[in-house]
């Protein structure tokens, strides 16, 4: 990779930090776009094992896009490109959003009770609730997975449903989703 195509994936990534309303998850498809699709930096495994990986590991969120800088940087020729890749990406989604966030923030605390304020914060819960089924789109269909596969689409809305309803834990779901690919759906 040149140093173009670095500065390219940074300022995607800043560009991505502006658009990621509810999180930067809720950009996972363009994420995929653009270095699965587009760019070929990553192959779909690499992409869904970067956001399983750190959806499942302690810490904040944010970390699989860290892990999918680390896998742009080790398909670019590893080495020390693998952490400058990981550098890159998370400067790239962090540092636009905290900034804005920041500004934003205390404006909207200071600004609270103007009808356009509250009219904004109540609107932003759909476009977040339909960016987060687009993601999921997403990383269901780049498996190969498609939509005419009923039994796999049951088992995601039952899931989604009981944590919805239920206060069960996110993990034995995620185990019981295991189970049955393993066992029933194989």
């Amino acid at each position: 990779m040149s140093a173009a195509d670095w500065l390219q994936l940074v300022l995607h990534f800043a560009t991505l930090s502006l658009l990621g309303i509810g999180g930067a998850i809720t950009t996972l498809p363009d994420m995929h776009r653009y270095l699965v699709d587009r760019q070929l930096w990553l192959s779909d495994a690499q992409f869904n094992a970067s956001v399983a990986l750190a959806q499942a590991a302690p810490g904040p969120n944010i970390l699989f896009v860290a892990l999918m800088g680390w896998h742009v940087g080790i398909n670019a020729g590893g080495g020390w490109l693998a952490p400058m890749g990981a550098i890159i990406t998370l400067a790239g989604i962090l540092l636009p959003s905290s900034i804005i966030a920041y500004t934003g923030g205390q404006w909207s605390h200071r600004n609270r009770e103007l009808r356009a304020v509250r009219a904004f914060k109540a609107g932003l819960a759909p476009t977040v609730i339909g960016l987060l089924i687009a993601t999921g789109t997403v990383l269901a269909t780049a498996t190969g997975s498609t939509l005419d596969q009923w039994p796999v689409w049951l088992i995601a809305a039952v899931s989604t449903l009981i944590v919805w309803r239920t206060r069960l834990h996110i993990l034995w779901l995620l185990g019981a989703g295991a189970l049955v690919g393993a066992f029933v759906l194989a």
